[in-house]
């Protein structure tokens, strides 16, 4: 297994996943980028179930970037399955979204985001929050301990 850690970008929209990749790129940020744009696909990847079950070629992700305005299925929805999972406990969820409303960034947080991020329409700003985030939740922060059976 690669020690670059892997994120896993769930959103629908073609450009914001170039311009995500792009920002990474001009940050200078070494990441597994793995992009699903539905929420089904973004279950069995976590799942590892189809396509996705070779873990050689989709890792499991260290950080899921999650969208909310998807086909079928809200990203809310997505990450209030994440959070049922007992196995994705510890799994960090960022939703970054273009969205600002109000009840939706409190539901975010109470089904267990732990991060909300406006998607900004300069690319110096996402280059600065993809800094962030890679600084903060990647690197610096203190992880739980695994867990010995």
């Amino acid at each position: 297994m690669s020690d670059i850690p892997t994120i896993l970008y769930v959103d629908d929209d073609d450009n914001d996943v170039m311009l995500l990749k792009h920002a990474l790129r001009c940050a200078k940020l070494l990441f597994d980028v793995q992009v699903v744009n539905d929420p089904e696909a973004a279950s069995a990847y976590l799942n590892g179930q189809g396509i996705y079950a070779n873990r050689e070629l989709h890792p499991m992700p260290r950080l899921v970037l999650l969208d909310l305005k998807m086909p079928r299925m809200h990203g809310l929805e997505v990450l209030l399955w994440i959070r049922n999972q007992p196995r994705f406990a510890q799994l960090v969820v960022i939703v970054l979204t273009a969205s600002n409303h109000i009840p939706e960034i409190n539901r975010a947080y109470e089904l267990g985001a732990n991060s909300y991020l406006i998607k900004p329409v300069e690319l110096g700003e996402l280059v600065g929050i993809v800094r962030g985030m890679s600084a903060y939740w990647l690197a610096v922060r203190e992880k739980p301990a695994a867990k010995i059976s």
